[in-house]
């Protein structure tokens, strides 16, 4: 993914012009995310956060969540943590793809180590797996608004659509038998429950998808909002709880996410789920099943990244590893639907 090597002088004008941002320069780079780039930019008033997509592609879509990402910020902006949205801009002949600008948040992504200022222990993994959870509750308490989000009624079939989406996709586009793709697919298409509410949801949401405060467990912002939508919040709840806490013993599809609590003295993903429900005073009966969809659905999205590589398209490491990863996340699909009867 190719980042700025400076500031073009047509962005640090404009920043100057229309957001008051002067003196704007390019400090660094920002790791995280794969679809979109992140730099850090000084100005005049502050530490500021730069995302594009990346400045080669010609997609006229490639903005899309980027201005996705900028709409739902903005709507959650004081009531949920995340970064403070400046101003966003579509004119592709300031930076060539659209941009947003943000507030620069201090903190740290957590992958498979705990932050040098945490003490080791299980009760600080149990803090952040709380702090993660009311962060996630926060956002689920916002009632989205009437207009400029999407629509409502479209949110309430999200899951259905998903299912149709990535079963259609697998069917055509597959290099290797995965039969518990279609099986699954089906089991929870006949299954997909009617939603007790549609909130704003993250579609991505876990551990290092949030910047945690450095100083104690405390999520001062969640990141990576291109993918958000309205739709059931079982479906961030599903996600975040089937991540958390795996048996190591278990199929582990992409181990290193949430390592931290990969811990039989820590907190369980049914402790978070608990939590979240008696924030949000919303059901959590077909937990089971959300975490199924959530696991399921990751692998079918990402199996696609496999596919590309064994057509010789693309050869990383995220994609190589996808061998294990993906036939792990479906058996731990499946041992998740098995508790609703899947068989």
């Amino acid at each position: 993914m190719q980042a700025l090597a400076e500031l073009p002088e047509r962005l640090a004008n404009w920043l100057d012009r229309e957001a008051g941002l002067s003196d704007a320069r390019l400090v660094r780079p920002l790791t995280g995310g794969n679809a979109n780039v992140t730099s850090l930019i000084e100005t005049s008033v502050g530490l500021m956060v730069l995302r594009h997509p990346p400045t080669e592609t010609v997609s006229e879509l490639a903005g899309a969540g980027i201005a996705r990402e900028y709409r739902y910020v903005s709507a959650m902006a004081g009531k949920a943590p995340v970064a403070e949205p400046v101003t966003f801009c579509d004119d592709p002949g300031v930076l060539g793809v659209p941009f947003a600008i943000s507030k620069f948040v201090q903190g740290e992504a957590i992958t498979e180590c705990l932050p040098e200022g945490y003490p080791d222990t299980p009760e600080c993994r149990d803090a952040v797996g709380s702090a993660l959870i009311d962060s996630l509750a926060s956002v689920h308490a916002i009632e989205p608004p009437a207009s400029g989000l999407g629509s409502l009624e479209k949110g309430r079939c999200f899951v259905a659509r998903q299912i149709e989406r990535w079963r259609d996709e697998r069917s055509r586009n597959q290099v290797r038998d995965l039969p518990l793709i279609e099986e699954l697919g089906s089991w929870l298409s006949d299954r997909t429950p009617e939603a007790d509410a549609i909130r704003i949801v993250h579609c991505d949401f876990h551990l290092d998808n949030v910047l945690m405060d450095p100083r104690h467990p405390k999520v001062n912002a969640i990141l990576d909002w291109e993918m958000a939508t309205l739709a059931d919040p079982m479906v961030d709840v599903g996600l975040v709880t089937a991540f958390w806490n795996r048996d190591e013993h278990g199929p582990l599809g992409f181990a290193f996410v949430q390592r931290i609590s990969n811990d039989p003295r820590v907190m369980s993903g049914d402790d978070l789920a608990y939590r979240w429900a008696q924030s949000s005073g919303l059901s959590i009966a077909r937990l089971r099943y959300f975490q199924a969809f959530a696991f399921w659905c990751l692998a079918a999205i990402v199996e696609g990244a496999y596919v590309l590589y064994r057509r010789g398209q693309v050869d990383g490491a995220y994609e190589r590893g996808l061998e294990h990863d993906v036939p792990a996340l479906l058996e731990a699909a499946s041992i998740f639907a098995s508790e609703e009867g899947f068989a």
